[in-house]
């Protein structure tokens, strides 16, 4: 089911956006990918900031989305659930949602998470919340940072996706889970590369 369902959403990807790749030889090869255990953070602008990222990864995703979305149509719920989706409350259950996430990098998944815990609107990327540095630490996997940019010079079909260097998991070591300090480290650490990512495609359109 989940082959079939990202099949479906990687043909639609393509079809709906025309996208510019920036360090394309970033992406991890095949072989990696699919062996999965490691982290994809990315800024988030749109629902389907997800599929948009597994419609050119090779990997079996999972990815936490808010309860909501599985509130709503039938075919949707099936749709992400299929993808790898499972559902987080906000202010609530984030222990067992971090559960999850470390259960399925463990079970060779890849796990995509959004730093700033919510969509941004005007696609300025926001300080990253303390989730992202609690997984990469407990689960002491490496973080592939991704920045997707929509419609950039008007051209509303127009998709930027630019990959960056996978950040190794010795860099997110920390003694203890509660070191405020270390974890903010490790979030600006995570965002550091999304925010330049962010400006080398900004720059590529206005040299």
């Amino acid at each position: 089911m989940y082959l079939f369902a990202r099949f479906v959403l990687s043909i639609y990807m393509r079809l709906k956006y025309r996208v510019h790749f920036h360090n394309k030889e970033n992406i991890p090869p095949k072989k990696i990918s699919k062996k999965g255990g490691f982290i994809i953070a990315c800024n988030h602008q749109y629902y389907w900031d997800p599929p948009i990222i597994a419609s050119f990864i090779t990997a079996k995703f999972s990815f936490m989305a808010k309860s909501e979305l599985f509130e709503g149509k039938w075919w949707f719920k099936r749709l992400i659930i299929a993808c790898g989706a499972f559902p987080v409350t906000r202010g609530a259950g984030a222990e067992k949602a971090l559960e999850r996430a470390f259960e399925t990098i463990k079970n060779g998944r890849v796990f995509v998470i959004f730093p700033e815990g919510t969509r941004s609107k005007d696609g300025t990327i926001a300080k990253a919340k303390s989730g992202v540095a609690l997984i990469a630490s407990m689960a002491d996997v490496p973080v592939l940072p991704v920045c997707l940019m929509y419609g950039l010079g008007g051209d509303k079909k127009r998709l930027d996706y630019a990959v960056g260097e996978m950040i190794p998991a010795s860099e997110f070591k920390i003694e203890s889970e509660r070191d405020r300090k270390e974890l903010k480290r490790i979030s600006e650490r995570v965002m550091e590369p999304i925010k330049e990512l962010q400006q080398q495609i900004l720059d590529s359109i206005n040299p």
